[in-house]
């Protein structure tokens, strides 16, 4: 009796908190168990399913029935509002469904003379924005609407826009009375405008955010929404470009030295669709380049052919004898690429456009993707790599399937997955379009895939694909071309070919263009095609001669020159680009449009590693930009034959 009487003048004579701490201390000091209480969202989200789940000790702790008390916001005392009972252990599990818990409010629950301590549930209002876009023209407003649950009416919503890594207050509607809002914003810079509604916290609701909803102003680069890189494989500017006029081309009076025959080889125009070229390691480079006389190339096709004076196949081609010989000085024109010519009159040509490494295809893919080749010892840390220009992690004898981590360094598709940018690696199925081999200039085909591990698919051997789940992201280039069709293109596509249609020696000159142009045109009939750049290139220079010595961005290149084409409904019309450029614009033009300029840097970029520099902000590397006009109405497609008649002879050198 006197227990009892304790009891009731100490519910009495405190708060009622206090009381509910002070019940549950004596219960257990008295050895009658204790009970638990906690919410499974803190803070909750308007309306939301939720759960309570606790727990009774002591003795016949199961099958006995808890009760959930409740008290809201501006209520003097606690109501029953459910209650549950205990499994065999003793927990037990409130829920509380979707549509019953909107506001800021307070828990206990009680069983055999127990009370747990006190949960304070904080609530988030549901608050919406939306807009009729998610792009809108440079100058033009943008209009915002959303509501806000439970109502709040005349309540004042601030708009946010992260600027810098800060969210700053842009507009302050205020709530009509149905809690709703309406308001329209013009931005004052171009790209990406990431917004968010904010509501202050009350006696009712914490402060509330809503989803992130980003709206791109559509000013200068940020035009483009989609970017294309098309990669094909092994051949110089020189041999595709080097009668193009006004471009930088082949200069009068060339002749390489031929040490096998004697003499020097000129330059001629080569009508073969089928061409063999050189070997293309990094040892070929430096030879090819011989200190920047750029007279090695003959000599380095005839040791790769493993050449002797007496070996007819290793007499130099010329115009009218293209079969079985060095061809490694012909060069073609209109002729036998038309399309590509075509493309260079109505668009943009690059004249001074290099390969990013000074090496083989693998390291170039390499740097397509990550801005390095590196050899990692290994694959789960980023610091256990070293630079490594000539022989990356070998990918060469791994199962068609095989997708384990390779790779340990950061990649592009980690930037854009932290920044919710879409992007696709898509690839051809068929042969690889190279040989494993660097300085191998034929080899057996092997088979590759969306999800062959090749050293044409590379990523699904970096290890920050894996940790983001992004594997699918790799696929067959069949779903590039239903994207292209129905206007659903990634903001990032990569296209990889096939060897028989890489435009590799010796895959047919004429089948690459075929697929080239192919996809082109598919990219020009697509609903993307008014905001869509592609950046058409190839990856190494195959051997083929090259007159302009590549300047030196780092330890690792640049390589030598390759053709480089920009095709969009805002490239400059018939502009050549004389600008030094290399294949790392590519990444740094993404980056700047995408991702507010943020780089492959491992002081900032979240996921450091040990790569030699910051290669796209190399002063070497040149700005993209400057091959559109972004001020003049998107120009209409060009669509072109897959298999066009030749076009006109060039001036020879």
């Amino acid at each position: 009796m006197r227990r009892l009487l304790t009891v009731c003048i100490a519910v009495a004579a405190v708060p009622v908190g206090v009381a509910a701490v002070y019940l549950q201390g004596s219960a257990v000091a008295s050895g009658r168990g204790a009970l638990t209480l906690r919410s499974s969202a803190d803070p909750s989200r308007a309306n939301q399913r939720l759960l309570l789940t606790g727990r009774l000790t002591g003795a016949a702790a199961s099958g006995t029935r808890v009760a959930l008390w409740q008290r809201l916001a501006g209520q003097r005392v606690f109501r029953q509002v459910g209650g549950a009972t205990t499994d065999g252990a003793g927990r037990f599990t409130i829920a509380r469904r979707a549509g019953t818990v909107a506001t800021n409010r307070r828990w206990y629950v009680t069983a055999r003379g127990l009370r747990s301590t006190l949960v304070s549930e904080r609530v988030r209002a549901a608050i919406s924005l939306t807009s009729p876009t998610t792009a809108v023209d440079a100058g033009a407003a943008a209009s915002l609407s959303g509501t806000v649950k439970p109502s709040h009416r005349r309540a004042q919503v601030l708009i946010e826009q992260q600027i810098s890594n800060r969210w700053r207050v842009i507009a302050r509607p205020r709530l009509d009375r149905s809690s709703s809002y309406r308001v329209t914003i013009t931005f004052t810079q171009g790209g990406p405008q990431p917004l968010r509604a904010v509501l202050a916290g009350d006696s009712r609701n914490v402060r509330s955010y809503s989803p992130v909803l980003t709206v791109t102003n559509l000013a200068g680069i940020h035009k483009i929404q989609h970017v294309v890189v098309i990669m094909q494989e092994n051949r110089s500017f020189d041999q595709y470009f080097g009668t193009y006029p006004g471009a930088d081309g082949i200069p009068a009076g060339v002749c390489v030295p031929d040490p096998v025959n004697g003499g020097c080889v000129k330059p001629f125009h080569d009508s073969s669709d089928l061409n063999y070229g050189g070997p293309h390691g990094a040892a070929n480079a430096a030879a090819d380049i011989d200190g920047g006389r750029m007279d090695g190339f003959v000599a380095q096709a005839e040791k790769g052919e493993g050449c002797s004076s007496e070996d007819p196949n290793c007499s130099p081609c010329t115009e009218t004898a293209g079969a079985n010989c060095i061809d490694v000085m012909g060069y073609h024109d209109a002729r036998e690429i038309p399309n590509y010519w075509k493309y260079a009159a109505d668009f943009v040509l690059q004249d001074h456009m290099f390969e990013p490494n000074s090496s083989w295809s693998l390291p170039a893919h390499l740097y397509e993707v990550s801005e390095w080749s590196a050899f990692c010892t290994n694959a789960f840390d980023p610091f256990s790599c070293t630079n490594s220009l000539e022989n990356p992690n070998s990918i060469i004898n791994l199962n068609p399937l095989n997708t384990s981590p390779r790779y340990a360094w950061t990649d592009l598709t980690y930037l854009l997955h932290k920044d919710n940018v879409s992007w696709g690696y898509y690839v051809f199925a068929g042969t690889e379009p190279d040989c494993e081999d660097d300085s191998a200039m034929t080899c057996a085909p092997v088979q590759q895939g969306p999800k062959t591990a090749s050293i044409w698919n590379p990523l699904p051997h970096f290890e920050d694909v894996h940790q983001d789940d992004q594997l699918s992201d790799v696929q067959s280039l069949s779903n590039f071309f239903t994207a292209a069709k129905n206007g659903t293109l990634p903001a990032v596509s990569w296209i990889s070919p096939n060897g028989t249609v890489s435009e590799h020696p010796p895959g047919l000159v004429s089948a690459g263009q075929t697929y080239v142009t192919g996809l082109i045109n598919a990219i020009m009939r697509s609903p993307d095609w008014d905001s869509t750049a592609i950046f058409l290139s190839w990856d190494d220079w195959g051997g083929f001669y090259d007159h302009v010595q590549p300047p030196v961005a780092d330890e690792n290149g640049f390589g030598l020159r390759v053709p480089g084409l920009v095709i969009s409904p805002y490239a400059r019309h018939g502009f050549i680009d004389h600008q030094i450029l290399s294949q790392d614009a590519y990444n740094k033009f993404i980056e700047d449009d995408f991702l507010g300029g943020q780089r492959l840097d491992p002081a900032t970029d979240g996921r450091p590693d040990p790569r030699p520099d910051v290669r796209e902000d190399n002063p070497l590397v040149g700005d993209l930009t400057a091959d559109f006009d972004f001020n003049q109405a998107p120009r209409s497609p060009v669509i072109l034959p897959v298999h066009p008649p030749p076009g006109p002879a060039s001036t020879p050198p």
